[in-house]
């Protein structure tokens, strides 16, 4: 589906930054050309971090805000939280309903999130909240969130008619079939995680060299040009 048949854009990821280490620049290209997108962070990120000496309630509102002002960095004001607890997210469906809810709300063409698949090549994007919330993502795209008669009290208690998105981005799969040339956009994608301060501020200047590897190795595997850095997908036609 083409850009320009995109008016809303909604990103499902498990927790705050996964979003500017998976799709920044991307998104950064999206708000760029005046579409919408909204974010939807189903745990608030509350077992991350280093620091003893900081409750996990205190985590939890530290990453609520760095994900605020990271989504501002990629144009990103809509920013919402379903409250899962970080590290324990299963696909159920109680999960399947609260991001159908969203889906339903926000509308949009696309939806984003991350693989329901374990990637053996590069591990860490298969953290178990991922894979579980890509599974209930997906479902929710397919069939939960275009069906009327799945969760009709959405429709009942919430007036949120059904809804068909139309494609689908999937995030840190096996099998990626789609590379967006980023370069243009990666200082912003840096600030993006730099706003994830709690998460990020340990690696210093080795964040920027790690990414320049990352994403430089994604562009060579798409056969972009040289001195490229790309952010990589498996695009999903849901229609």
């Amino acid at each position: 589906m083409d850009d320009g048949d995109v008016q809303r854009i909604l990103v499902v990821m498990a927790h705050p930054d996964d979003v500017d280490f998976g799709a920044a620049g991307t998104v950064i290209g999206w708000t760029e050309r005046g579409i919408e997108v909204v974010y939807a962070m189903v745990t608030d990120g509350d077992a991350g971090g280093f620091d003893d000496a900081i409750t996990r309630e205190e985590m939890a509102e530290l990453r609520r805000e760095e994900q605020r002002a990271a989504a501002k960095c990629a144009g990103v004001e809509d920013v919402r939280f379903l409250g899962y607890s970080d590290g324990r997210v299963e696909a159920t469906l109680g999960l399947r309903r609260d991001i159908a809810r969203v889906i339903r709300q926000v509308r949009p063409d696309r939806v984003v999130m991350p693989s329901p698949e374990r990637n053996y090549e590069r591990i860490y994007p298969s953290h178990p909240d991922h894979r579980a919330v890509g599974s209930a993502a997906l479902d929710a795209v397919y069939p939960d969130a275009r069906n009327p008669y799945a969760f009709p009290e959405l429709l009942a208690d919430e007036d949120l008619e059904a809804w068909t998105a139309r494609e689908v981005w999937i995030v840190g799969g096996p099998t990626p079939n789609h590379y967006v040339d980023v370069t243009a956009n990666f200082d912003r994608k840096l600030a993006a995680l730099k706003s994830h301060a709690s998460q990020t501020a340990h690696m210093g200047d080795g964040l920027e060299e790690m990414l320049r590897g990352w994403m430089g190795f994604s562009a060579t595997s798409g056969g972009l040009p040289e001195g490229s850095l790309a952010e990589v997908f498996q695009v999903v036609d849901t229609a």
